[in-house]
């Protein structure tokens, strides 16, 4: 089990994120047109998975129009922004803010999501839900960054995984592990030592 806090209090989740290098689990989650969609569909690209409680929240609702922003910019790289929100509700946010750059989708036929992923939350009033984490896939759908967020009621370290999501491609191998822990949330697959800092600078 991962331990966070909830506005500093501890909650902790059913486990952990995915090992650094490991293949990503498939997934079944549903779209905003309520057609679901497996990790298998983005063959061959790259992924962000920005996961989060609830879009009917500040925090969440800040997360995805972040992504938003940047994700066109990102050469062969979808953005996943992942909830248990029903499907209206995440259409009904991208409409009233004309978003349209992030594909959303949530945990509502299949609940296998959060447990194998490690981001269910387990106790605590948001118990059920999905926690707030990032995690970034090669075009292979190996994990090559992740970041759970110590505190649910703050923002991701965007910069830092839009950084990996831009430098890495198909060359990078498996003997490329950075092998620090970031203050035990974050964790990244990099191609020099130099990189390998504690994960908080250039910090947005």
């Amino acid at each position: 089990m991962a331990s966070i806090t909830f506005k500093g209090k501890p909650v902790k989740t059913i486990g952990e994120l995915p090992e650094l290098g490991e293949k990503a689990p498939e997934f079944v989650l549903t779209r905003t047109e309520m057609e679901d969609v497996r990790l298998s569909d983005f063959s061959g690209m790259k992924v962000i998975m920005n996961i989060f409680p609830s879009i009917e929240t500040p925090v969440c609702a800040e997360s995805v129009r972040r992504f938003n922003a940047v994700a066109d910019q990102l050469d062969n790289t979808v953005v996943l922004c992942i909830s248990k929100d029903l499907p209206f509700a995440h259409d009904r946010f991208n409409i009233s803010e004309g978003l349209d750059s992030v594909v959303s989708v949530t945990e509502l036929r299949n609940q296998d999501f959060g447990n194998d992923y490690g981001v269910r939350i387990v106790e605590g009033p948001l118990s059920g839900l999905l926690s707030r984490a990032v995690i970034v896939l090669d075009e292979n759908h190996r994990v090559i960054y992740t970041q759970q967020v110590p505190e649910i009621s703050e923002e991701p370290d965007y910069e830092s995984a839009l950084q990996i999501a831009r430098t890495h491609g198909y060359e990078s191998t498996i003997e490329e592990v950075c092998t620090k822990t970031f203050t035990g949330e974050h964790a990244r697959l990099d191609d020099s030592d130099d990189a390998c800092d504690d994960g908080r600078t250039g910090k947005l």
